[in-house]
């Protein structure tokens, strides 16, 4: 039989047809394909938003943990009245917005002997800041966690979050900062110092995240308990293992497990809220440990992506019953312009971004293209203009890093031997930046044909503020050096220099000795450094005696003293910075003090330049594929008398 229908509804069938099939495979991709770059999309986001409120917290809480330790270096270090204590105690609670209260808290007879409690605290109360002391039978304050694990652990914690039944009577973490004093020649515990915050501003602040209609963030303790939730029965009163346990859910058991070993993920997660499927975006917290929460609804996210899918599908539906009618009439006006636009795309990306464009005739698809086609010429000039741009600012910025870089290096001693024409001592040091400038020094110089003075000091801090600090420290202890001062007379007037203006709160500590190279009398002082290894026949090595000095730049009044030894011939001193010390592994582990006596022990009869070397390749070897968190700084000095 003899098929009688046109060619042309032959030719609408067969390309309606064809249409029809391009259209659902098109269809099929792009849903796949919008759908993956939105759930991408609302990863990046979840994962932004919670990292940036994360960022939030933890900088209140470092700003928390400064508090205590800034109060306990001044107990250590200085000498305080009842009176003088309160009143700084108090000023601590009234400056510092951040903290709800503040308490030193003294074990038996470290306050006055036969004191056996004594803990003043201040806190807020009423828009006032109020006193009340812990140390009471009912409260003992010495059974409560703030007090008792930090004792117990010899380090600073945050605790989880309690109920203070003392005085604040709210709920509140506290960060504890164990102090120290020397009694009896013995180094020993002298109390608790405390920063409490309300948890009223992390509820508020968590509380504050809202994604569409029903997404939110909470918060979980190091043990899982909800610190924060849009559940009120949920915050101190369950855990996230105690919610999994109820609804034998093994997944949200596995997800809780992360969220308080410190991990950060993007996982699918049911709303214990309002039940609905969604995905959860969770990261630590720095400071205590604690995990964020953030919970995207997955209903509402892709709600935009099913109505343009379903308003597609619609389109596509209408625009096939007038495709047939129209597609011989527009064949031809619409393969000459694509022609056109597809030449110039070709140009476009071989790099000619003007190239000509067909002229817009008309307002339809292909006008359209023609004008977005215009438009993207114009993004991508913009666009090429300002790369440009930001990489030869970025190259500038790091040019200009470098320079700095060579220039403080420039002005730290780098020739050794140093002064090759003495015999009396050998003398090698190193300074390895963390980042292209630092904040460690070092120096050595002699004050007249007799006496040399050396010293290495460390800024708080890294980075541009810290060398320039730096640059001025090393300035004015060589100039007040020069006028001949006892080494605690240097360092007390280059700390009134630096005390007098120092809106950036930074300090530095410093390790200064001057050595009289003919009978080998050394006088030092050390305000607030890591103790130099004395090293000397016959025996391990060991930490210079201390001078109780504190860092420079805090206490404008401070008294520095001095001590005084005689070295013998081959007497080894050996001088660094916590960059040192505290270098750590791929286990966060830290090198330690003892395992720098072990390898000074192994290389002490090495010359100092490899000395120096030995232990610099033994921390590197320590620290392996870790990137270096600190500037490190290294002297080496070994005494050899005065020549015949």
């Amino acid at each position: 039989m003899i098929n009688r229908r046109g060619l042309a509804f032959r030719l609408a069938l067969f390309v309606l047809t064809s249409v029809t099939a391009v259209f659902l495979l098109i269809f099929g991709y792009s849903y796949k394909t919008s759908r993956d770059i939105l759930i991408g999309q609302i990863e990046d986001s979840a994962s932004n938003l919670a990292a940036a409120t994360v960022n939030r917290i933890d900088t209140v809480l470092a700003a928390v943990e400064k508090i205590p330790q800034n109060l306990a270096c001044f107990l250590e270090t200085s000498d305080f009245t009842k009176s003088g204590l309160l009143d700084t105690l108090k000023a601590v609670v009234e400056d510092n917005d951040d903290i709800y209260g503040a308490a030193v808290a003294f074990e038996p007879d470290m306050f006055e002997p036969g004191v056996s409690r004594f803990a003043p605290y201040f806190y807020k109360s009423d828009g006032y800041v109020r006193y009340a002391n812990l140390a009471s039978d009912e409260y003992s304050y010495f059974h409560w966690d703030w007090y008792q694990i930090p004792r117990e652990l010899g380090c600073p914690v945050w605790t989880e979050p309690y109920y203070d039944e003392g005085a604040g009577s709210i709920v509140m973490s506290t960060y504890s900062f164990p102090f120290h004093k020397t009694v009896g020649g013995e180094r020993r515990l002298a109390g608790i110092v405390t920063a409490d915050v309300s948890l009223s501003w992390l509820q508020s602040l968590v509380g504050a995240i809202r994604i569409r209609e029903s997404g939110y963030g909470f918060l979980l303790s190091r043990n899982g308990t909800f610190v924060t939730h849009p559940l009120p029965r949920l915050v101190m009163n369950e855990t996230i293992f105690t919610i999994a346990e109820a609804r034998k859910n093994p997944e949200l058991r596995r997800i809780g497990r992360e969220m308080i070993q410190g991990k950060t993920g993007f996982v699918p997660y049911r709303s214990l809220f309002t039940g609905k499927e969604g995905w959860m975006a969770f990261a630590p917290l720095a400071t205590n440990g604690w995990s964020l929460g953030v919970l995207f609804p997955r209903t509402e996210l892709m709600a935009p992506v099913n109505s343009l899918n379903r308003t597609v599908i619609i389109l596509g539906v209408m625009g096939f019953a007038v495709l047939i009618i129209v597609i011989v009439l527009v064949a031809g006006t619409v393969t000459k312009p694509l022609r056109g636009l597809a030449g110039a795309a070709a140009h476009i990306a071989r790099g000619r971004l003007d190239a000509p464009l067909p002229p817009v005739r008309a307002r339809d698809e292909v006008g359209e293209l023609a004008l977005s086609f215009r438009s993207m010429q114009v993004c991508l000039k913009k666009y090429i203009d300002d790369l440009t741009e930001t990489t030869a600012a970025k190259e500038r910025i790091e040019s200009e890093l470098r320079i700095a870089h060579d220039i403080q290096m420039g002005i730290l001693p780098k020739t050794f031997p140093p002064f090759p024409d003495r015999r009396e001592f050998d003398l090698f040091a190193d300074l390895e930046p963390a980042r292209e400038v630092g904040g460690d020094l070092y120096d050595f110089f002699f004050l007249d044909d007799r006496y040399l003075c050396f010293h290495v000091g460390d800024v708080s801090g890294k980075g541009v503020p810290a060398s320039i600090l730096m640059a001025v420290t090393k300035t004015l202890v060589k100039a007040k050096a020069a006028q001949g001062m006892e080494p605690h007379a240097i360092l007390r007037s280059v700390n009134e220099e630096l005390a007098v203006d120092n809106p950036s709160c930074l300090f530095v500590t410093l390790f200064l000795a001057v050595l009289d190279v003919a009978s080998g009398s050394l006088r030092y002082t050390n305000g607030g450094h890591n103790p130099p290894v004395f090293i000397t026949t016959g025996t391990p090595p060991g930490f210079l005696p201390g001078t109780d000095g504190m860092a420079m730049g805090i206490d404008e009044g401070f008294d520095y003293r001095s001590n005084e030894m005689v070295l013998k011939p081959g007497d080894l001193l050996f001088l660094y910075t916590d960059g040192v010390t505290e270098a750590m592994d791929a286990k966060k582990d830290f090198y330690t003090e003892d395992r720098l006596k072990e390898t000074l022990s192994a290389a002490r009869d090495l010359p100092v330049e490899d000395l120096v070397r030995s232990v610099k390749e033994s921390v590197q070897e320590f620290a392996g594929q870790e990137p270096q968190a600190d500037d490190m700084t290294m002297l080496a000095f070994r005494f050899r008398g005065a020549e015949d």
